[in-house]
């Protein structure tokens, strides 16, 4: 990405800028001081912005090493996993910053006093020397936000911050500094802060609360445009003389895409970070490339009888003032901007029937002087920055089940107690045994309303989860969670360095998914192995029809090749189909990502390959990766492999940088095909083959005389999943056979998955009787039932169009903006 990308980039394409120029500074710590209004649908007040100069700045483009990052190599100190949530009072007061509440929201008390045009020039602030006098311009990724001001903060002026003054910069008698020493002060101030020891990390957190409410120093001119926002100081010309602390007043916009706002499934207002391309940018201002981890702290004023919930490390405990309580939440160990997760609404939390005293220790019991005593063997051992890291604390460790809380509004509430809540404790201590030590201490589990755009999003310290998971027993709920508790390790403690590399995330939860859900149902070996293998099949059938129906470049998992991982000199980058609304409902890098780890693991056992991943964690985690570091470490801890001809190179040859379908899963797809539970669901079509045949011919009465002879086989869900595939391959069902077909396997209550493909039936053969079924599904489970409406559609069936576009009249003021175009363009 060069430096003229903004005026290069066509708005009607699909790539996602990203524009922060990182090379230059780095956040290293946001705190948000924010209040949400459901009448006005926006969330306002401030953030501030804690800046390092980055150690990247001035280098020669590539100059760190492959798969890595400066930025992962020391240059950031900081904390993790607070022990205590007594930092959540540390703040007593309400928000100095927000001047007023009135009339149902916050109102500012300053607006901006220049004109955003007094400067201008595109994407220029991303060079260190830029025009209007050669002023260096930081800019930040932002989208559909209102921003009303910008200031410097005066952190010299922050209460307590005296002992971290140098003496060598004495004040002046006259109590007033010159501009250039006010900068060194600021500066020497916060790099003091920034240097605090991972033990300290609660000081350290006190000193940015304390600081971010200083005075205002000096107002700052800004410019946004349609993904940016630009700040600049006039006369400043180097990164280097910028100012450390900013404040941004703002607002967001209703139609902003990073948060929805909706109903839940009882009808009262809510707003959710619903997992958009575009991130957080339209949350606050921030910088998205992921090299640009930080902590953060956030203050969150919400209704008093509503309920906010947070990406942090504390439970938040709601501090009333007035019409508004406080929720205070917050991270050290440093993430993403775009792994920042909130949601608030009226849910209520679901409890077991009966009250147990847990056994699992919160984090508020963990001591802060056991954090001590292990810091250092964290620093030395681990290849992340220093914070107080769980895998280094002995009684995180042995941790097997994180303290967890369920969520849900309260028409879900039996359905969440009955197989959410206690399969939640199960799929954790199965994650635990598989991977070892849980990398954050505490977990919660939304249900979200139905417009949510897929059935899971995990996110650090929460996962926000489909109603559709609830129905049809605890299989599907099973598959899923294990699947959004396995992101805890890969997606969020390691991530992706490079976003088109999404495999490392989704590949690795779909593996994982179903160790984890083997081993929380206790299954025996070769039961679990039969289970996978059938679990394989259905996903190489959907690997294969979505790589016929879908482009070429959208199926290849490292699309930038031997250019992954880089930026342009600035920082800034290009995230190639990142706003493809059709991407989000592609499972093409879940899939194949998840045949290429069965590959690797075929080749050394699956026992040598879980105990290589629990290896890869303890090395990598807190840490950005590429493809390339997995394989290398891969290749290097199974050095046989190559006298096989397995390489790094061979493994991008054939499953990495191509499209299309690998070629070693040619062969194992006829294994899967005769496995035992496959043939046990052969058997069962060729049962309702015989059938609809004599439906089709015969007299009713032999009909029921024929249904009384017939026994079927009990089938597991997965295998009447693939029971209903291989039915739908019929080329016509009489209505008899398909009501026969439902009663048989009450396909109404069964599973979001069963369901999903006796829709399809129903549509195919036009069984108007049900479709009813199909209706509710659309509504219901609006995640999965997005490729319906084109079925509906292509039919060219009168009745079933009309179906659609009501359906879709219905629902779309609640749809999620992905899905909603989706499911326009193949209505229009």
């Amino acid at each position: 990405m060069n430096e003229n990308t903004e005026s290069t980039l066509d708005p009607n394409k699909d790539d996602l800028p990203l524009m922060a120029n990182t090379s230059f500074m780095l956040v290293r710590h946001y705190v948000l001081d924010l209040a949400v209004n459901f009448d006005r649908e926006v969330i306002n007040g401030t953030i501030v912005l804690f800046l390092e100069t980055s150690k990247v700045y001035n280098k020669p483009a590539n100059a760190e090493g492959a798969g890595r990052h400066p930025s992962l190599q020391g240059s950031v100190e900081t904390g993790q996993l607070g022990p205590s949530c007594s930092l959540a009072c540390a703040c007593k007061d309400k928000m100095s910053n927000l001047a007023n509440y009135g009339d149902g929201r916050v109102t500012n008390v300053n607006s901006c006093n220049h004109s955003n045009n007094e400067w201008a020039g595109g994407i220029s602030g991303t060079r260190e020397h830029c025009g209007d006098g050669d002023d260096f311009v930081l800019v930040l990724d932002c989208c559909d936000l209102v921003v009303n001001k910008v200031e410097e903060v005066n952190v010299v002026a922050t209460a307590g911050i005296d002992k971290l003054i140098r003496i060598d910069m004495i004040k002046p008698e006259e109590g007033i500094y010159s501009h250039g020493l006010q900068n060194d002060l600021q500066s020497s101030i916060l790099d003091a802060i920034l240097g605090l020891a991972a033990e300290d990390w609660q000081e350290q957190h006190n000193y940015y609360i304390q600081c971010s409410k200083a005075p205002g120093y000096s107002e700052l001119q800004f410019q946004t445009d349609m993904w940016s926002l630009k700040i600049k100081k006039p006369g400043v010309q180097s990164p280097k003389d910028f100012p450390r602390v900013l404040r941004i007043w703002y607002e967001t916009k209703p139609e902003g895409g990073s948060v929805k706002w909706t109903k839940d499934q009882v009808g009262r207002p809510c707003v959710y970070t619903a997992g958009s391309p575009i991130n957080n940018r339209a949350l606050f201002p921030c910088q998205e490339p992921p090299v640009a981890m930080a902590t953060w702290q956030a203050s969150i004023w919400a209704p008093n009888d509503s309920l906010v919930l947070m990406s942090g490390e504390n439970c938040a405990e709601p501090q009333q003032d007035g019409a508004l309580s406080k929720w205070f939440y917050y991270v050290t160990m440093c993430m993403p901007a775009s792994t920042f997760t909130l949601a608030v609404g009226y849910w209520i939390e679901v409890k077991h029937e009966f009250v147990f005293e847990s056994q699992w220790q919160s984090p508020s019991s963990s001591s802060s002087s056991f954090v001590k005593e292990n810091c250092s063997a964290s620093m030395t051992a681990c290849g992340h920055s220093a914070y107080p890291c769980r895998f280094r604390n002995p009684a995180a460790r042995n941790q097997d089940c994180i303290p967890h809380r369920v969520f849900a509004p309260d028409c879900l509430r039996l359905s969440s107690q009955e197989f959410l809540l206690p399969l939640l404790a199960r799929c954790l201590s199965a994650a635990h045994c598989i991977l070892g030590t849980h990398p954050f201490g505490r977990i919660d589990v939304l249900i979200v309303p139905a417009s949510f755009s897929s059935l899971g999003m995990a996110s650090p310290h929460i996962i926000f989860l489909s109603q559709s998971v609830l129905s049809g027993g605890n299989h599907l709920c099973g598959v899923r969670l294990s699947h959004e508790i396995a992101h805890a390790w890969f997606g969020l403690a390691i991530g992706a360095r490079d976003w088109t590399e999404e495999w490392i995330s989704e590949g690795f939860a779909t593996y994982l998914e179903d160790v984890f859900w083997a081993n929380a149902q206790k299954l025996a070996q070769e039961e679990a192995k039969e289970q996978q293998q059938l679990r394989s099949l259905l996903r190489w059938r959907r690997l294969r029809d979505e790589i016929q129906n879908s482009e070429e470049e959208l199926q290849v998992l490292r699309p930038n090749k031997e250019n992954t991982g880089e930026v342009s000199s600035t920082g800034a980058t290009i995230v190639k189909h990142g706003r493809n609304p059709g991407k989000i409902f592609m499972q093409v890098h879940y899939l194949k990502g998840y045949f290429l780890l069965h590959y690797l693991e075929n080749q050394v056992g699956q026992k040598a390959f879980l105990e290589f991943l629990r290896l890869f964690v303890e090395r990598f985690h807190g840490q950005l990766i590429l493809s390339q570091d997995f394989l290398h470490m891969f290749m290097g801890n199974f050095p046989q492999l190559r006298s096989r001809g397995l390489s790094t190179e061979t493994i991008y040859e054939i499953w990495l940088d191509v499209a299309g379908l690998p070629k070693p899963l040619l062969d194992d797809a006829v294994k899967w095909t005769e496995t035992r539970l496959v043939r046990e669901v052969r058997n069962e079509v060729t049962k309702w083959a015989g059938i609809n045949q004599r439906f089709r011919k015969g007299s009713r009465k032999r009909k029921r005389r024929r249904k009384d002879e017939m026994t079927f086989g009990e089938l597991l869900p997965d295998q009447l999943v693939l029971l209903l595939e291989f039915i739908l391959e019929m080329k016509s069902l009489s209505s008899q056979t398909l009501q026969m077909l439902q009663k048989q396997y009450c396909l109404r209550e069964q599973d979001a998955e069963v369901r999903h493909r006796w829709c399809e039936l129903v549509i195919k053969h036009k069984h108007t009787m049900a479709y009813g079924d199909l209706i509710n599904f659309l509504k219901q489970d609006q995640a999965m039932g997005v490729y319906l409406y084109g079925e509906l559609m292509v039919n060219e069936d009168a009745r079933q169009q009309q179906l659609a576009h009501s359906s879709f009249t219905m629902l779309k003021e609640e749809m999620d903006p992905s899905l909603l175009k989706v499911v326009a363009e193949m209505l229009f």
